[in-house]
């Protein structure tokens, strides 16, 4: 009978008979062969191993990455279904990747996929990109009521919006006093990914993440990829001519925008902080106080509140910018061995500076990839652009982490908002790109199941969780929901199920709402 007050993951659920044998054993006389057994039991009753991360790094597909062409790819189907890619063998008997994941496919046994993840909001919402968005980040299963695919990039009186996990984790897992940074922190591209669920929502402005620019300024249209390895989905195939550059005929001039170094932060372009660049605190501090002074009567609002998150944000912002070997955004601080082991793309640096950021005690790092909604011209992309430069920033980044013995400490997820359809169709029939040729195909958006990976940080590696069907579309096995996935991140970071927050009004919340994915620890 379970006693009130008793949570039954903290406690090994041991039949009777199997505790009558343990009580006939001394604890003396127990030999490593009852141990190991007894290990054993525990792991098919359930229990979970307890995290170990001290830090996330939430890595952002956006646009939502094929799970054919990434980690569940479905060679016997037809070519409809299978696409033009061939799949190849990982260090896990049985179990097969996209071709053009060939590190990643080495390095199989040091993580593991859930391929079963799945939106199960209303039809309407699970293959949008806003409302996958914003229950991916949420840990959310369901809009807040009232909100559409369109209402929710739209600030609403009276919405109650569910907290981010990086706001979640900021209340329940903040960083130590002595850490000169937020909690959270989100790079590279920031100003230009105004996708919903990343604000603290009921929880309060005091919890936001800092949104820092590193990248240089974009200006291909439609841009996907990782900068210089960068494209837009309207690239010419077969006209050299029309190649972007700055010939005479290219359909658009990149030579000005594929410089893919990073920047120092610009405190006036952080986002959540629209304040001066001022380095005398003083001076920072006295025109803040003045600002509050002229503002309390809009305190009723929750500005005021905002303004003094944002200035805390700042000062700690300020002193952690400075140039130089403790900046953790001065990537001239390392190696060029470290630094061609990430690569020199936009995307291997910011998987960089997310490491030195954990270094320098951040619980969350969120890296954002722009240029999964292959619609168009899908394969051309992903074989040329995309596949290659996530199979080497992200084998670069498992192996320094690995090599620095911060794995074990460190969580990485990485998925997009959503999967693509198991069936290959063209965006538009007969549509065209800038030199009048027919697009290529590719999938469209589908969010009844997706893959999302998992390394470090208490998650057990060389697992492959769950099964799709024939066709890669639906989930055969047991499947799991943003809220698992909030769940799972909480546990690997020592937050208990119990954990409550309140919101502005006092009202009490569980910080999260789902299970941890049990096949990953």
């Amino acid at each position: 009978m379970r006693r009130t007050g008793c949570h039954c993951p903290d406690h090994p659920s041991i039949g009777r008979r199997q505790l009558l044998h343990v009580g006939g054993m001394s604890l003396v006389g127990m030999g490593l062969g009852d141990l190991l057994r007894l290990e054993a039991q525990a792991k098919d009753t359930g229990i979970r191993r307890a995290g170990t991360a001290k830090s996330v790094v939430f890595i952002f597909q956006s646009g939502g990455p094929s799970q054919h062409e990434t980690f569940d790819p479905k060679p016997e189907a037809n070519d409809k279904v299978r696409g033009e890619y061939n799949a190849a063998q990982t260090q896990l008997p049985g179990i097969q990747f996209c071709e053009y994941l060939p590190k990643l496919a080495m390095r199989a046994h040091r993580f593991s996929v859930v391929r079963t993840m799945h939106h199960i909001a209303g039809r309407e919402f699970r293959n949008e990109h806003n409302s996958c968005a914003y229950l991916l980040h949420t840990g959310s299963t369901g809009l807040p009521i009232g909100d559409t695919n369109a209402s929710i990039t739209q600030s609403r009186a009276g919405r109650m919006a569910w907290p981010s996990i990086g706001s979640m984790i900021a209340y329940a897992a903040p960083t130590a006093d002595t850490v000169g940074l937020p909690a959270v922190v989100e790079l590279p591209r920031v100003s230009g990914m105004s996708y919903p669920g990343r604000d603290p929502g009921i929880l309060g402005p005091q919890y936001s993440r800092l949104g820092v620019d590193l990248a240089p300024k974009c200006h291909a249209p439609d841009a996907g990829g990782s900068c210089p390895n960068c494209y837009s989905h309207d690239d010419p195939n077969l006209d050299p001519e029309r190649k972007p550059g700055p010939g005479p005929k290219a359909w658009w001039n990149n030579s000005s925008c594929r410089v893919p170094d990073f920047h120092l932060p610009d405190l006036e372009q952080a986002e959540g902080i629209t304040l001066p660049r001022l380095t005398d605190r003083a001076a920072l501090l006295r025109r803040l106080d003045d600002y509050r002074a002229g503002v309390d009567r809009l305190d009723a609002a929750g500005r005021l509140a905002a303004w003094d998150a944002h200035r805390q944000q700042a000062l700690r912002f300020v002193l952690a910018s400075r140039p130089g070997k403790h900046n953790p955004f001065d990537l001239t601080q390392e190696s060029d061995r470290t630094r061609d082991l990430y690569g020199r793309e936009e995307w291997g640096q910011g998987f960089l500076v997310a490491r030195r950021l954990v270094e320098a005690g951040v619980r969350m790092v969120q890296v954002n990839l722009r240029g999964w909604d292959t619609h168009q011209n899908a394969f051309r992309d992903l074989k040329g652009k995309l596949l290659p430069s996530i199979d080497h920033c992200l084998s670069g980044f498992l192996d320094d982490l690995e090599d620095r013995g911060l794995l074990d400490e460190t969580l990485i997820v990485m998925c997009g908002e959503m999967g693509r359809t198991p069936k290959i169709s063209p965006i538009t029939e007969g549509g065209r790109n800038a030199s009048g040729e027919i697009f290529t195909a590719g999938r469209h958006h589908w969010g009844d199941v997706f893959p999302c990976f998992f390394a470090g940080g208490g998650i057990r590696p060389g697992r492959i969780v769950g099964q799709t069907d024939a066709q890669g579309g639906l989930p055969d096995s047991d499947a799991y929901t943003p809220e698992d996935l909030a769940a799972t991140i909480f546990h690997c970071l020592g937050v208990g199920p119990d954990r409550e927050f309140h919101d502005t009004s006092g009202r009490p919340y569980r910080v999260y709402r789902g299970q941890p994915i049990d096949p990953l620890f």
